[in-house]
């Protein structure tokens, strides 16, 4: 049974969006049993947002942001490297190696990354370039001679 969604009727009211299709089909593809670290995306404005994910147990040289192609990356891998000289007791921080990746829509440009209280906090901004912006097309007026030559 084919269970896949398809836009391919909408394409032909649309120019340039078949990208779209590929991105719909790749997270109905992701693995939605793979919930670490948890996340949360918050919209603080019209054009800026914030991801804060919980990455307790982890330093910033433990972690790892990379933007290629419109696509954020923000990876963990904790340094064990004391972890011999301990005895745990109980170890209940997750402190698994993860990497998580955010789709980023055209101009959403990432701001900064901070860590606090244990969250990873990553400011992106949308800012839209002055040619992407709506602008007037003139209309001139050619005189009937004109269009004949």
């Amino acid at each position: 049974m084919n269970t896949a969604f398809s836009l391919a009727p909408l394409f032909r009211h649309t120019v340039g969006f078949d990208h779209f299709d590929e991105l719909l089909n790749s997270s109905a593809r992701a693995d939605q049993s793979n919930t670490y670290p948890p996340y949360d995306i918050v919209r603080e404005g019209e054009d800026s947002y914030q991801i804060v994910m919980a990455v307790a147990g982890f330093s910033d040289q433990d972690l790892n942001i990379t933007i290629k192609e419109n696509v954020l990356t923000v990876a963990g891998k904790a340094d064990h490297k004391d972890d011999a000289q301990r005895t745990w007791l109980h170890r209940g921080i997750a402190r698994r190696a993860f990497e998580r990746n955010f789709r980023l829509a055209d101009h959403v440009r990432v701001i900064s990354a901070g860590m606090r209280d244990g969250l990873l906090i990553v400011k992106l901004e949308r800012i839209i370039p002055d040619e992407a912006k709506p602008r007037m097309v003139p209309i001139d007026y050619v005189e009937r001679e004109k269009q004949i030559n």
